[in-house]
């Protein structure tokens, strides 16, 4: 192949108590990724969107993927991406994996599928570390895996694909920024060790929950005990839309990535489409632009279209 046409899905990491562990793959929004093999080694970037991301290759998350792999595999050919982002920067929603991910699945696909899919992970974690300062997967895997998993190491990469429950997910991204390295920077350096204790038995009762489609196990195990507590300051009315969504009957939920989108896992889409009506209408009341998205979990990430 020459050239192909992917459609890289929004991801929602943490899954509340997963820090850096956990992620999931949902259907909107979504970015478009356009890829191109060249005759010749340059790296070229273009964005059709309006968020003024840099498109010099060694500074853009996409294009450092690329050259990674370019210089991994010692490749004489380069590549030409043009990216439609509808995921925005900031959002709590995977944009940085989205482009990482979609960069190394879309080489990958133009190379004949040599990588696999931990090799995947493994260059896309370069585009991440650009964005945020840290190599992370929680993101990227269910990017690139599909549906939930969890990143069991990273060194070596381990990721375990999970069950992927019949549930709805409602995410809202209140028009606010919050930097994924801002968010790290003000988590706490120790803990205690009974709050260590409670959160290991919170992700060991999601995943169980999880692998087991035993919904009210999920939602007793939706708690953060290190995290949440910190970041929630950053995000407007999380109290109030997660108070709110557990009246409506969410099964549970918290701050989709660093924040600031805020999402909620449902047994049924009528509760669902009630809580993103009721997330919109808080957030309109302190006139804060908000996009709301009603999704099931996205079991196969990645996609190509053309």
């Amino acid at each position: 192949m020459k050239k192909v046409k992917l459609q890289v899905p929004a991801t929602v990491a943490n899954l509340v108590c997963g820090f850096d562990i956990l992620g999931m793959a949902i259907h909107e929004p979504y970015d478009i990724m356009e890829f191109s093999i060249l005759e010749t080694p340059e790296i070229i970037i273009r964005h059709t969107d309006q968020f003024g991301l840099p498109e010099e290759a060694s500074q853009n998350v996409a294009g450092v993927v690329l050259l990674k792999i370019q210089e991994h595999l010692q490749l004489k050919n380069g590549f030409e991406v043009i990216i439609h982002k509808n995921i925005k920067p900031g959002s709590g929603l995977g944009s940085s994996a989205a482009s990482a991910a979609g960069a190394a699945v879309g080489a990958n696909i133009l190379l004949g599928n040599i990588l696999s899919k931990e090799e995947l992970v493994h260059f896309a974690m370069f585009g991440e570390e650009l964005a945020s300062g840290v190599q992370h997967a929680d993101n990227i895997s269910p990017c690139i895996y599909g549906g939930i998993t969890l990143v069991k190491s990273l060194n070596p990469i381990d990721i375990i694909p999970l069950n992927s429950p019949d549930l709805f997910v409602t995410a809202v991204h209140p028009q606010v920024e919050v930097k994924t390295s801002d968010a790290r920077q003000i988590l706490k350096k120790n803990i205690l060790l009974k709050d260590a204790i409670e959160q290991w038995g919170n992700i060991a009762g999601l995943v169980a929950g999880i692998q087991k489609n035993d919904f009210a196990l999920i939602g007793r195990s939706l708690h953060d005990v290190i995290v949440e507590p910190v970041r929630s300051i950053l995000i407007p009315k999380f109290d109030e839309i997660k108070e709110k969504s557990l009246k409506i009957e969410a099964l549970g939920g918290g701050i989709s990535g660093s924040g600031p989108s805020i999402f909620m896992l449902s047994e049924q889409e009528e509760t669902a489409q009630k809580i993103a009506k009721m997330m919109k209408s808080v957030y309109e009341e302190i006139d804060i632009e908000s996009f709301v998205y009603v999704s099931k979990i996205n079991p196969s990430g990645i996609k190509i279209i053309e």
